[in-house]
């Protein structure tokens, strides 16, 4: 019986020890580590969906993605997790590419426009005082031609002098060195070898003078539109838009009357980025077509680079001299240049591998079982791919299409 009772503590015994062990050493050690580890579902394209079973996004429909995370972190309980932005990394598995090193040479597409060229413009003034009694020109815009007649002045010191070469003609004759001063005197008022002529073998005096146009071109305005027009946007049609100058309107001596263009010769204005300026050069050759022809092409060369910065739309202008006696291309009409630039050896990568956020451009980085969002520093643009100034080098593996990274509800937080 002895023996029994022995045989039943023993077994008591290890029954105790076996169930402490048990409830306090192995099962805390079980708990600790799957409560320490939790599966959850998330989109790959909304990684604020978080969901503790299978499914679907609510958002977009794609499949949610297991994720198995740990909770021993003090992190988990942390604000900044809560309002990290989704698109600072984004879980998800998508075609990657990688930045190359290389020597790319490309074309540089230039958006232009056919303007008038101001070193071909007349300034009609008027030699001599006087009064406008019949105006023929009265619209800005309006085509001249060589020697059509712009306007009748009514001037008393040019009548004047007509009777005093009236006068000589008539009673010293014989006086040609006088004659021909007072001659002189005519044509510096603005008349015509035609018209002395006819005052000579008429011996008639006209109060009136013709005044007509030294070239072909089109009325640009007077000098005061031309001050007015500069000064803002006209709220009439301009090319219905009347002169300044009225018929009785008297003019000073030297006094622009009209200022004329000539479409003979024209210029072709490019708008060029600043990044790119540096690929550009003086006499450089430049393929032009317009929007009125875009099979055949115009080969010209750069004639001048504008230092003129324009902060509105960060670009400088280009000037390409035209000679439109044969193109016949219309003021205002618009352009397509094309520059072909060197080469250049440096990091590139396809244009959609980043995405621009407006001040900086952003590539996502391939991390673990996602991607990260990095800033990128970068250069110049030619063929479809940026050159990488900072940021990224060929050994990083990148997502190929960066914007469908993006998140439209959210900003891009880069560290």
């Amino acid at each position: 019986m002895n023996k029994y009772i022995k045989y039943g503590l023993i077994l008591g015994i290890i029954a105790i020890i076996g169930s402490a062990i048990y409830f306090y050493v192995i099962k805390p050690e079980v708990h600790d580590a799957s409560s320490h580890q939790n599966v959850v579902y998330t989109c790959s394209m909304h990684p604020q969906i978080i969901r503790d079973k299978p499914g679907n996004c609510p958002i977009c429909g794609m499949t949610l993605v297991k994720k198995v995370t740990d909770n021993h972190s003090n992190e988990d309980h942390n604000i900044d997790n809560v309002i990290k932005p989704t698109d600072n990394f984004v879980v998800g598995k998508f075609q990657t590419t990688t930045a190359v090193d290389s020597t790319i040479s490309g074309e540089i597409n230039l958006p232009g426009i056919i303007a008038y060229d101001p070193n071909s413009a007349i300034n009609i003034a008027a030699k001599i005082s006087g009064r406008i009694e019949k105006i023929y020109v009265n619209f800005k815009y309006q085509r001249i031609s060589k020697g059509q007649k712009l306007f009748d002045l009514y001037s008393p010191e040019l009548l004047t002098e007509q009777e005093n070469f009236i006068y000589l003609l008539s009673n010293d004759s014989d006086n040609r060195p006088i004659i021909e001063a007072s001659k002189q005197k005519l044509l510096l008022y603005g008349m015509t070898q035609n018209q002395i002529n006819a005052l000579a073998n008429s011996k008639k005096a006209n109060p009136k003078l013709a005044i007509f146009s030294p070239s072909n071109g089109i009325v640009m305005g007077t000098e005061t539109m031309d001050a007015s027009s500069n000064s803002g946007m006209q709220s009439i049609n301009s090319s219905t838009e009347k002169l300044d100058l009225k018929e009785g309107s008297y003019v000073k001596k030297g006094e622009v009357v009209f200022k004329l263009v000539n479409t003979d010769k024209v210029w072709g204005i490019f708008n060029i980025a600043q990044e790119s300026s540096s690929l550009i050069k003086v006499n450089q050759a430049i393929k032009i077509t317009s929007e009125l022809n875009e099979e055949n092409s115009i080969e010209a060369k750069i004639n001048f680079i504008e230092t003129q910065f324009n902060a509105a739309d960060k670009t400088n202008r280009i000037r390409v001299y035209l000679n439109n006696n044969t193109l016949k291309l219309p003021i205002g009409l618009r352009l397509q240049g094309v520059i072909k630039t060197r080469s250049i050896n440096s990091v590139w990568v396809q244009k959609d591998a980043l995405v621009s956020t407006g001040n900086k451009k952003i590539a996502f980085i391939k991390s673990q079982n996602g991607f990260k969002a990095i800033p990128v520093k970068t250069g110049f643009e030619m063929n479809g791919y940026i050159q990488i100034i900072d940021g990224i080098s060929v050994k990083d593996t990148i997502a190929k299409n960066a914007q469908y990274l993006i998140d439209s509800e959210s900003f891009i937080k880069t560290e």
